[in-house]
């Protein structure tokens, strides 16, 4: 696997500027800050992917938040989604703690990268389609250096589904027409002309609001966690259920 490739791509996103609107509102959300983070310097850039440049399985999310991956600079790091994504691949060993404070604080992924469709905390955590086709070409980008290992990809949330489909079209992997529609569990095999395919899973995103209401259980996350492992060739444990 090239790492030098996937840390040099990781370092073009973190400099681009190229959708007004977003490099607008992450540099306003920097500068102004929350009252409870008044003492951090915020991160107020694109947030590049996180985690090994071998992955087998890669989590596919939405964009990052404003005063999470926005203010500590790592994917899901720092907001109460962070904290549900990360306990969950605790649980299950692919991942050396529970909980994603920030960029520094020790935490390593086993055979897992997080990444996302687009990489500025947009306004209301919605990205327009402009801005979600503008940054795609990033993920093709992850995902062509990725392919060697990549086996399994979990994407969370019908945003992140829609926005991911063509980037794996672009990659190499042969999407079916019509394109298979999201859900909590769905399962697609995308076949490749000259390499393996590749099994994609749908999850609800780890929202705040998915999560407080019920939609989404952390019983729920684990079990898709532990199928997509499977299928990327890890070896996930079962969590005891609380």
């Amino acid at each position: 696997m090239d790492s030098g490739g996937l840390t040099e791509l990781d370092r073009r996103i973190a400099d681009c500027r190229a959708c007004p609107r977003l490099v607008d509102w992450r540099e306003e959300v920097a500068r102004t800050r929350r009252a409870a983070f008044a003492d951090w310097t915020y991160w107020g850039r694109p947030v590049p992917g996180f985690g090994l440049p071998d992955a087998r399985l890669l989590i596919i999310g939405l964009a990052p938040a404003a005063h999470g991956g926005n203010r500590t600079g790592r994917m899901f790091t720092g907001d109460r989604s962070g904290d549900v994504l990360y306990r969950a691949l605790y649980d299950v060993g692919l991942a050396s703690q529970p909980s994603s404070v920030h960029a520094g604080d020790g935490l390593e992924l086993h055979g897992v990268r997080v990444t996302a469709p687009v990489h500025c905390a947009p306004p209301a955590n919605k990205p327009t389609p402009a801005e979600r086709d503008t940054c795609r070409p990033w993920l093709v980008q992850e995902l062509h250096l990725l392919r060697p290992t990549v086996r399994a990809a979990l994407v969370l949330g019908a945003f992140g589904w829609q926005a991911a489909l063509p980037a794996f079209a672009g990659a190499g992997w042969t999407v079916p027409r019509p394109r298979p529609a999201f859900k909590h569990g769905a399962h697609v095999t995308l076949p490749a002309a000259d390499g393996p395919g590749l099994h994609l899973f749908g999850c609800y995103h780890v929202s705040q609001r998915n999560t407080f209401t019920g939609l989404l259980t952390p019983d729920m996350l684990r079990e898709v966690l532990r199928t997509a492992a499977e299928a990327a060739g890890l070896s996930p444990r079962n969590a005891p259920r609380k």
